[in-house]
């Protein structure tokens, strides 16, 4: 009973080849999951507002895979996923989230190219109701901000760290050595975030600097998993950077250098899993710190997973500005139906609050994932 194992899902590797070795040539894969729900959701909203309270959602990504494995041992591989999504406003899209290579073998792994940093390849999640509710990449948000008076989490009540998120970077993770496991990540630029009161910054150009972007962002992460008679274990721990460049003008007063770390443990006793996570990012402004701490537990019993979990996230906004605390409540079941395929269902109550302002939501989901 793992809990987002990430690892094997991208640790990989670049090595020199002292002398070429012989290999059957790359085999294509295809794989990638879809997952659907119908959605009903109860919140507060400003006067001139009103949510739609059934919908429909939906999220899918495919990924590309080729791999080989040559004669001398190093495995060389490709992987290129895609969001298959539709959306109101562009309809049906197929956009490339990550494109990366990677060489492995028993010295350890190596990716290059748009993909997760060590922070987030190592980093432990609590026990989830459901992945995609309450998970460390959540993929429903409670709650529509943007219908009430706070301006609040933009980005999502996700708790991964991992601000570098797909820009171009390489990464090496050491094998795994008695359940311990390490990782480093060098990315030359990082775009800005989404949050705060920064101005996003592009960063197409090859060795442009512009005002408020970052370079030089660096990842340190650390993993052991173990096993203790029947009490299972696993900790870990990472740290993020990226050092603030052209600090002129309106940047100067409000961006900042950036740092995140986290922190999880996460045990297993049988049936019975417990889990705790802890991530804090100053989303490279000043007096901008964002806390977040997650609890949750897990029972599995034949194909039912039931889960249940607790998130605080206090967010700084600003000198002079009122703080953001949200506490959120998940519950759910997931029931495996077959290889891949589950139903899951689950409801969450979700309270934030800003200075006097509060509002409160309440949503319940009931759908299906199909992984292929």
């Amino acid at each position: 009973m793992k809990k987002l194992l990430l690892t094997t899902a991208a640790v990989a590797g670049l090595v020199a080849v002292a002398a070429p070795a012989k290999a059957e040539g790359l085999e294509l894969g295809l794989k990638g999951y879809t997952r659907a729900y119908v959605a009903y959701v109860d919140q507060d909203t400003n006067a001139a507002s009103e949510e739609r309270s059934i919908d429909i959602l939906r999220d899918s990504e495919i990924a590309f895979t080729g791999e080989a494995t040559l004669d001398n041992g190093l495995t060389v591989g490709a992987y290129i996923e895609a969001e298959a999504d539709s959306s109101e406003s562009t309809g049906d899209s197929f956009e490339i989230d990550e494109n990366y290579v990677y060489f492995a073998g028993s010295w350890g792994r190596v990716n290059l190219g748009s993909e997760d940093g060590a922070a987030y390849l190592l980093q432990v999640a609590a026990p989830s109701a459901d992945s995609a509710v309450d998970g460390i990449r959540q993929q429903v948000q409670g709650v529509n901000y943007g219908l009430t008076g706070i301006a609040a989490h933009a980005g999502g009540l996700d708790y991964d760290n991992d601000f570098a998120n797909a820009d171009e970077k390489i990464t090496y993770l050491t094998p795994v050595f008695s359940g311990f496991q390490a990782g480093v990540t060098y990315t030359p630029e990082v775009a800005r975030p989404t949050t705060g009161s920064s101005a996003v910054v592009a960063q197409e150009n090859q060795n442009t600097v512009a005002a408020g972007s970052y370079g030089d962002s660096f990842e340190v992460a650390v993993r052991w998993e173990g096993q203790f008679d029947e009490l299972g274990v696993t900790v870990g721990a990472g740290f993020a950077s990226a050092e603030l460049e052209a600090t002129g003008g309106a940047v100067a007063a409000t961006a900042d250098d950036r740092e995140a770390w986290d922190l999880g443990v996460d045990l297993d006793f049988g049936p019975f899993g417990f889990g705790v996570a802890y991530l804090t990012d100053d989303q490279g402004e000043k007096d901008h710190d964002q806390d977040t701490l997650v609890v949750g537990a897990d029972y599995v019993t034949g194909p039912f997973k039931l889960g249940a979990s607790y998130m605080n996230k206090d967010e700084e906004t600003g000198t002079g500005a009122n703080e953001i605390e949200t506490d959120r409540y998940t519950g759910g079941v997931v029931y495996t139906f077959g290889p891949g395929m589950t139903f899951r269902g689950s409801v969450s109550y979700i309270e934030t609050e800003q200075g006097t302002a509060e509002v409160e939501s309440t949503n319940l989901l009931l759908g299906t994932q199909i992984k292929f």
